[in-house]
This record gives C-alpha cells, structure tokens and sequence, in this order.
C-alpha cells in the first residue's frame, strides 16, 4: 500500500520584546500611521541578543512535541528552512538537532527565504511517501533582526523573529493533499543579503557598503508577490483537484496585509477564513505560516479534518503553494 505523509503536530516560539511601531518611530524616520497602513503591522517580536535562531527552532519543536505526545527521539530526519542561519556552516538543522540531543539523526538546511516552509514541507512529503523516514521535524526559524539595517525605514519596520516548527509523518485520511514550487534567479537583487557569499565576502568594503544587511526593492517585489502567490495557491489547489470552495482556511505567507487580502477577495474566502497575524508578528519569513497554523490550531479554528491552503513568495525568487488536509 502507498503511504501519504501528513502534518502530525504543529508548535511555534515567539521571543519576548515586543517592538511597536511607537518605538520604531524613536529610531528612524517612520510613524505608526505609515507603518500600519502599507503593511498591516503594528507589533512584532525582536530576540534576545543571546538568542539565535536554532534556539528558537528547538522551543517551536518542543510545543510541537509537547502538543502531541511525539518525542524527540521518534524523529528520523531534522529539515531547517531558514535564511538567517546560526553559521553561513554548517547547516542549522545539525544545531537543532544536538539541543535536541539526537545526535546521529541526518539533518540538512533550506535556503528559500520567505517560500521556506513550504518548500520543506515538499521534501519531508517526499521523504515520508518515500518510506526512507516515518517522522520528520521541519523547524522555520528566523533571526532576522541580525540582518536588518535599522537606519533603514523600508525594511526595518518589516521584518521580525520568531520561529514554527511541523512534524511530518504518515496518515491513514487527509494529508498533503499537494505541493507546487517556483523561482526565478534573475531578479535575485529585488531582495537579497549581498554580503556573506564568495561574491561580496565580508571585508572592510562590504562592510561599508552595508552589504552585510537585507537589501530590497519594494516596489518590485510587491507587484510579484500579487502576481506569483495566487498562481501558486491556483497550481496547488489544481494538483490536489480542489477549488476554492474545498478550502476550508487559508493561511499566506505574512508580509503585507494588503496582498493577503487582495488574495483572499479573488478567490471568495471571506475574512473568517483568512487565518492573519500579521499585526502582532510582523514578517517572520520562513516562520509566518507555521506560527500562524500553530497558532490557529492552539485555540481549536483549525481542527482535525480541515482542509488548509499554504501560499508563499520571497526573496529567490521563490514562490510556493500548498493543500493539506489535517
């Protein structure tokens, strides 16, 4: 019989300090007013400067060992999506997993910026219908607040930390009904870090050039965000032979309220289908829709025999969409 991989469990950290846009507005040229009103933010959360992203992907996997009763060392296989990485290398996953204590367990990382968790959640199906591994822990974290130049009001009002981690297996019903990916490499520079790579290594010149932080081009990215994030949410529901109608909750990837709602409106779900976080978190990358589903699922909105949609677009450029029937 052929086995179908699943979502099993779900959990999520988020670290303490909260920054408002109050405070943002004491330390760069930006209001409240400006913030909320191109983005849907109004808060998010900043780590600890001893707190780094594995350390936060290990707490996201313990709510999720804790929510269902799976422990540590039933996990075969360790998959990190992020792109703010402890190291440049080794991978984070192996981080992850030695706070875990599961020394000897493969683990590799994801690099697919804000696309991440859903591409991770592609290869762990992958791995799982394969039947090479039975329970697989995808953890997203991101430390994004080590990348971002806070003289930047563009980009450093946008993004935030935090972490959400799933743990992939196989199901009897439902499952990952579908997963659907893309890139395009040619407009790498509409968002990026430049320096860090063999093509601006870290010297004095990088650094002066601020290539050590995220680079944007909003203008850009917002026009291919509205363009390539309904495509892969359309691809996806087509691959698992489903409408729109079928969905019962929609989770985007959290970066612009204004393009989550633009989505939602085109395909007919109304606001309570929507699941947004959007104005507490901020833009998490990898982290946005595993957070928003572990939260959702925590406070009993999405429950067993749901059928959700996963729809994602980042720096790459990636984009990807997903259908999975808890």
């Amino acid at each position: 019989m052929s086995i179908k991989a699943g979502i099993l469990a779900a959990g999520h950290y988020l670290p303490e300090k909260v920054v408002t846009n109050f405070d943002l507005e004491k330390i760069v040229d930006t209001s409240d007013e400006w913030i909320r009103t191109r983005s849907g933010i109004e808060e998010r959360r900043i780590a600890a400067d001893d707190e780094f992203s594995s350390d936060m992907g290990v707490k996201a996997a313990r709510d999720a060992f804790r929510k269902s009763g799976i422990k540590p060392e039933e996990i075969d296989l360790i998959i990190v999506s992020t792109i703010s990485p402890d190291f440049m290398w080794p991978a984070t996953a192996c981080q992850v997993g030695a706070k875990l204590g599961l020394a000897g367990v493969p683990a590799y990382d994801i690099s697919a910026a804000c696309s991440g968790f859903i591409y991770g959640l592609a290869n762990a199906a992958a791995f799982i219908e394969s039947g090479m591994y039975k329970k697989i822990l995808l953890v997203c974290p991101e430390k994004f607040s080590s990348f971002l130049d806070w003289t930047d009001r563009n980009t450093c009002v946008l993004m935030a930390d935090g972490a959400g981690a799933v743990i992939v297996g196989a199901v009897e019903e439902g499952g990952i009904l579908s997963t659907y990916m893309g890139s395009d490499g040619s407009k790498v520079e509409w968002l990026y870090q430049p320096g860090g790579g063999c093509v601006y290594p870290f010297n004095e010149e990088t650094i002066k050039g601020r290539k050590q932080y995220m680079h944007m081009n909003g203008k850009e990215i917002f026009k291919s965000a509205v363009e390539m994030m309904p495509l892969a949410i359309e691809k996806a529901m087509e691959k698992a032979g489903l409408t729109a109608e079928n969905i019962d909750f929609v989770i985007f990837h959290q970066a612009n309220i204004r393009i989550i709602d633009s989505i939602a409106k085109r395909f007919g779900w109304p606001e309570e289908k929507n699941i947004v976080n959007i104005q507490k978190y901020g833009n998490t990358s990898a982290a946005t829709i595993p957070i928003a589903l572990s939260e959702a699922m925590e406070n009993g909105k999405i429950k067993k025999g749901h059928t959700v949609g996963f729809s994602a677009f980042g720096g790459g450029l990636t984009w990807a969409g997903a259908v999975v029937k808890l």
